[in-house]
């Protein structure tokens, strides 16, 4: 077993303050998804400061702030209170009913001007009487949790590692378990921890270092326990496995995931992930994944993500046919909104916040992987990451079975007469549906979510464009990064789409872009890159082409045949396959979706000289007016039709700014920069509009976000011209 490092560093620690000191042994300790994951557990000091009031020193306790990461949480993120007046809330409380009213003061105990919101598991950091307080969910400390045989194996773990962890039966974080864990202590001197049934593990320390190591010691011995009994299981594992893995998975995934997206989209549209790791598959594949993922997950941390369980596809991944596994995946999510509606409705009570969506956030697809689902990318992985722990507690759970594991009532319920409302299959054991429901809905759980900033207009939405990576396309990712769009950045020029994706991955975050290289007039190419897209994100909400080949030098006063071929070809053609080649992907999701081409204002206005590129304008203007056609209801087509735009196009590089500029009688020297001859070749274009004004990328891409945003869904084949007003262009 690779055992978890001692990453703590006394050279680094050394001389950081005691609020300083807890953010690094916080980001030590979420550094490893084996500890706990993304938002998960929680961390505290108590310490001495000087209370601002009477100048006198003063004990405060700094914990984790509500919501916060451990991982990448700053001393900004901890919520600090005066430790006596958190104390003097044990006269207040009225007992468990009233539990969550505590909350309501904890804002009054804060230490000077600290406004971090202080979350539901500070009680349970300053009830414990040790200065130092880690919580956290480890995979091999919640499959003991999870176990129907918990308790005793626990004994034996103490016996074989001379430890003496407290099992605790499971109580709902809050005011009621804070009290229960300083109950514990004080019933159990010398305990070096606590097991909370169903939920994770409580470690402490006299000093930060102390606590980390204690913690990481704890882990790493609960680690070796359970995984010897994982290596008995052997193959045996999860019952042995049932079906083989599809030998025709990667060809599969990027197929069913714009149908999955499409299908859990009821309420809203969202981002996903997949995996198909060797412990996701094992899972998938095996004998007992349909009882253990109808069960539900055990520590209320993963569900709040995965929800109160998955999906599990009821398909045979050996001899089922693509149709059959399309069928059972729409059969499985209609059945899973029937019996999630019914899970809301039998626990809701009349305050109880609204049924927010009934679709599942993971979908497990046997001889295929795991699809998870969320808010943006980055919550799409977390979601997966939480079910892929809920398989280790599972996995652990089941592997520590023995002959007491079906013996009597499990050791979960801190009520005995409750105790059967714990369901179980073998030896693991799932919270009741009613404390799930309660977790999930809980009041505190739902102000969290509304204290969310609100949604930006392109979040939850795919876009690809090609040509992004300068100019118009350029600005057209800025744009939709900034708008929170999910963003897949092509280009013929790789550097430059990658420089694109940085600037979109600052703008964005770095999980909801990615760059590729891409050849426009190639299908395979195009497949290729919204393909990958579909992978990476799920599906294709929209896609912008502002990839073109602009008029080229004449031979002889004649434009070269084979240049005619290739304008076509780039500017007509490739635009019609890149729609042939997303429409699948665009059909198969049900959503609404665009495209939005561009053309340009030569389109309308003949010119000598540029022949070829303008006949190719005006036939994407007629391409637009029939992919609309074509694709209607679903799929809205639009187009740009810019006039020339000099600044940050590829089109016109140095010497073809110079020739233009002489050709129109301006003066270009040489020792001017590239800046100052496009500026005054933009200037004389703009002198020939009504409006005077230069055609920026930015005065393009507001058009093309336009066409791509909602607030345009009553418009399809149309090109909106962006030419300053260009009378020769006006509509005839």
């Amino acid at each position: 077993m690779a055992l978890i490092p001692d990453t703590w560093n006394p050279a680094a620690a050394s001389g950081l303050d005691p609020l300083e000191l807890l953010r690094y042994r916080s980001n030590a300790l979420g550094a490893d998804l084996r500890i706990t994951n993304f938002g998960g557990g929680n961390t505290s000091s108590k310490y001495e400061d000087t209370d601002p009031f009477t100048g006198k020193p003063v004990t405060v306790m700094a914990v984790k702030g509500s919501g916060g990461d451990l991982g990448s949480i700053q001393r900004s993120g901890f919520a600090v209170l005066y430790q006596s007046k958190l104390e003097q809330l044990i006269e207040r409380y009225r007992g468990e009913a009233h539990e969550d009213e505590m909350v309501a003061y904890y804002p009054s105990c804060a230490f000077y001007n600290n406004t971090v919101p202080a979350s539901i598991d500070t009680p349970l950091h300053g009830f414990l009487p040790f200065p130092h307080v880690d919580h956290l969910h480890p995979d091999w400390a919640i499959a003991l949790a999870a176990s129907a045989n918990g308790k005793s194996k626990l004994d034996e773990f103490n016996r074989r590692f001379r430890r003496h962890l407290v099992w605790l039966p499971w109580q709902r974080p809050g005011f009621e378990l804070g009290l229960m864990l300083r109950r514990a202590v004080q019933d159990n001197p010398g305990c070096d921890g606590i097991l909370l049934a169903s939920h994770g593990l409580f470690t402490w320390g006299h000093t930060q270092e102390e606590c980390y190591r204690n913690s990481l010691a704890v882990i790493n011995e609960l680690g070796e326990f359970v995984l010897e009994h994982q290596q008995r299981a052997g193959e045996g594992l999860f019952g042995g496995r049932k079906y083989a893995q599809r030998p025709d998975a990667a060809r599969l995934v990027p197929r069913l995931f714009p149908l999955i997206r499409g299908h859990v989209a009821t309420r809203r549209r969202s981002i996903g992930h997949f995996l198909d790791s060797e412990v996701v598959t094992r899972f998938c594949n095996s004998a007992w994944a349909a009882d253990l993922a109808a069960l539900g997950t055990s520590c209320p941390d993963h569900f709040i993500r995965t929800r109160i369980a998955p999906l599990l596809v009821d398909w045979n991944p050996e001899s089922g046919s693509e149709a059959q596994l399309e069928e059972a995946i729409e059969e499985g999510l209609e059945a899973y909104r029937k019996r999630y509606t019914r899970y809301y409705e039998s626990h809701a009570e009349p305050d109880s916040p609204k049924l927010r969506d009934a679709n599942p956030s993971v979908i497990l697809v046997p001889g295929v992987g795991m699809f998870s689902f969320g808010r943006d990318k980055k919550e799409a992985r977390i979601t997966g990451e939480f079910y892929v722990n809920a398989i280790n507690v599972m996995a652990g759970a089941t592997s520590m079975e023995d002959s007491t594991s079906s013996e009597g009532a499990v050791p979960h319920s801190r009520y005995p007469e409750r105790a059967a409302e714990f369901t179980r299959f073998r030896n693991y054991v799932a919270l009741p549906p009613r404390e799930a429901f309660r977790i999930e809905y809980w009041a505190l759980e739902e102000a969290k979510i509304q204290r969310m900033p609100a949604e930006k207009e392109f979040a939850r939405r795919i876009f690809v464009v090609i040509g992004g990576g300068s100019g118009v396309g350029r600005a057209v990712c800025r744009m939709l990064a900034a708008g929170g769009a999910h963003l897949a950045v092509a280009d013929i020029n790789p550097d430059l789409a990658a420089e694109t994706e940085a600037e979109c991955a600052r703008l964005a975050g770095k999980e909801c872009v990615a760059s590729r290289r891409t050849d426009i007039t190639s299908r395979a190419s195009l497949e290729e890159v919204i393909s990958a897209t579909v992978l990476r994100f799920g599906g294709v909400d929209g896609v912008v082409n502002t990839a073109a080949m602009g008029p080229g030098p004449l031979k002889d006063g004649q434009l070269p045949e084979d240049q005619w071929r290739a304008m076509l070809d780039r500017n007509v053609t490739a635009n019609y396959i890149l729609a042939d080649v997303v429409k699948p992907v665009m059909l198969t999701q049900n959503l609404s979706a665009t495209i939005v081409l561009t053309s340009s204002a030569n389109a309308v206005v003949p010119k000598s000289g540029t022949e070829s590129y303008d006949v190719s304008k005006s036939a994407v203007n007629h391409l637009v007016r029939q992919l609309a056609m074509g694709m209607a209801p679903l799929v809205r087509v639009n187009g740009v039709a810019p006039a020339t735009v000099v600044e940050g196009s590829l089109m016109f590089p140095r010497d073809r700014v110079i020739m233009s500029l002489r050709k129109y009688g301006f003066q270009a020297n040489e020792e001017e920069s590239d800046e100052v001859l496009r500026d005054r070749l933009a200037a004389y274009y703009a002198s020939r509009t009504l409006t005077k004004l230069p055609i920026r990328p930015q005065d393009c891409a507001e058009a093309v976000l336009y066409l791509s945003s909602e607030r345009s869904s009553r418009t399809t084949g149309h090109v909106i011209p962006v030419d300053g007003g260009l009378p020769e262009a006006f509509l005839r």
